[in-house]
């Protein structure tokens, strides 16, 4: 599923993005935790695919699963 994500330091400054646009990871997780359903954000970004959503979410879990996790500010 990552191999959706790509990260390209001439795109959006090496933010990851789903592969082959320029919408960042980061849109697709606050969109979900904004409430959205994952049908709402593909009627949104109709270039997505579910695969997409779900390779978003894939990649934030892997993520976390690092060794080091920094502290989020208030």
């Amino acid at each position: 599923m990552v191999e959706r994500i790509v990260v390209d330091p001439k795109v959006l400054k090496g933010k990851p993005v789903i592969r082959g646009t320029r919408i960042p990871v980061y849109l697709i997780l606050e969109l979900l935790a904004a409430g959205m359903s994952v049908e709402d954000v593909l009627k949104e970004y109709p270039e997505l695919r579910e695969e997409d959503v779900r390779a978003a979410l894939d990649y934030a879990s892997k993520l976390l699963k690092q060794e080091v996790i920094l502290p989020l500010e208030a």
